[in-house]
């Protein structure tokens, strides 16, 4: 018997149980990518620029197609958008293997310039094509799970999801990529095309009509007004999208100053720093299958206060940590807060947000949130290179981290209050 909600019949918990798989399926193989992307890039050029060009090429798409990936969501079936992208991507991944293969044997790579310029563009424009079909597919799976679970268990729903996609994504894809790759080059992008083909299958077997009800005539200035206009109106939605926007950016200056610190001051190898961010991992995951009974318990304001203000001690942490365990360990706490955040904002986002309105509003917040990132990654930097002028590099490489638990103490104490209220007065 189906449950009612929302004004809309309830589905199955198998239609759950294909739609977390589908994701899992499409977060290893973006695992795999992660590895697999670089990888190949370093194998053409060992230039630095032309090397990274490749990860622009996956992300920039969320600046330039965010907004209208909100608008899209909002026209059509979600479900079918899903299909549409992750089709895409299983072609894109098919033909980056054909083109590997009809390539080999690879020349060496030069130091400037690419060795072999027409499988450089060509892996270029299928990681665009990914990056694009990426930001469509997320923002329609984000909006979509509403109207798959009771509004009561998003917190529960997101959970498992984001367990799901770490274990996918962070755990088993970069390493299951790095394995691939010494079988054969071309074999982790032929495998992520069988995954999104898996995930397309899973899809396909939800039934339903996942169409937003149109309250009046398409106009696309009107429904991307009417998404700025009610996240102006909506205080506490506007406040969970600039402490998240400014929480990444303290992530982004961390992440990068990371890499540099383990290799510098801690001496780990790529393996250790791998192990590393998995055990980090698992705490995410741990997170993602405990946040709702702590929103539960605590409240969705109350969780939401904690988890903001563990960050800058768990910042200052991860910079003193004097080895690899106590780094995992100070990791693991990190992401198990980052994930419990998340359970709190994005289920009070899927809740409130009307279903005709949600997918604009939520690009509008992600496009917030992303956007912050390369702001995050270029402070880190600089931050970096101001410290040599004063500090040993040692001590340079750790100034990242103190910002950043600097700029997380500011961010509570703004927070903290503002929190409390918005989500009192929701609960009043």
């Amino acid at each position: 018997m189906l449950r009612h909600f929302q004004g809309r019949a309830a589905l199955p918990r198998s239609v759950f149980f294909r739609f977390v798989t589908a994701s899992g399926m499409t977060n290893l193989a973006d695992g795999v990518a992660t590895v697999a992307w670089a990888w190949l890039a370093s194998l053409l050029t060992r230039d630095p620029l032309l090397i990274s060009m490749v990860p622009v090429a996956l992300r920039l798409p969320w600046f330039l197609f965010a907004l209208p990936a909100g608008l899209v969501a909002d026209r059509m079936d979600r479900r079918m958008l899903i299909l549409a992208m992750d089709g895409i991507r299983t072609l894109a991944f098919a033909a980056a293997a054909l083109i590997i293969w009809a390539a080999l044997p690879l020349a060496p790579p030069p130091e400037s310039g690419v060795s072999q310029p027409v499988l450089y563009w060509g892996i270029m424009l299928a990681a665009l094509s990914v990056g694009i079909a990426e930001v469509f597919r997320d923002n329609a799976a984000q909006t979509m799970l509403p109207s798959i679970v009771p509004h009561a268990e998003l917190e529960r729903a997101n959970g498992r999801l984001w367990s799901v996609e770490l274990v996918g994504n962070a755990l088993v894809g970069p390493a299951l990529g790095a394995f691939l790759l010494t079988v054969a080059l071309p074999l982790p992008f032929a495998a992520n095309a069988l995954a999104y083909l898996g995930a397309v299958w899973l899809i396909l077997r939800i039934a339903g009509r996942f169409r937003p009800e149109a309250h009046a005539e398409r106009n696309w200035r009107r429904e991307l007004g009417e998404g700025f206009a009610f996240l102006r109106d909506a205080p506490l939605l506007r406040l969970l999208a600039w402490l998240t926007g400014f929480w990444n950016l303290f992530f982004q200056m961390m992440l990068i100053g990371l890499v540099l610190h383990v290799q510098e001051n801690l001496g780990m190898s790529a393996a250790a720093y791998g192990l590393v961010l998995a055990g980090g991992a698992v705490g995410g995951i741990l997170g993602g299958y405990l946040g709702d009974g702590i929103v539960r318990r605590l409240g969705p304001g109350r969780t939401a206060q904690w988890m903001l203000a563990s960050s800058a001690p768990v910042f200052l942490a991860i910079a003193l940590a004097p080895g690899p365990l106590t780094l995992c360990l100070a990791l693991a706490v990190f992401e198990f807060t980052g994930i419990v955040w998340n359970t709190v904002s994005v289920s009070y986002r899927q809740r409130t947000i009307p279903d005709n309105l949600l997918g604009r509003v939520n690009s509008l917040y992600r496009l917030l949130a992303w956007g912050m990132m390369p702001v995050g990654l270029l402070l880190s930097g600089l931050v970096v290179r101001g410290a040599e002028g004063v500090l040993t590099r040692d001590l340079a490489l750790l100034m990242p981290f103190i910002v950043a638990a600097f700029g997380a103490a500011l961010l509570t104490l703004f927070g903290w209050r503002a929190l409390g209220a918005g989500f009192g007065a929701r609960h009043s």
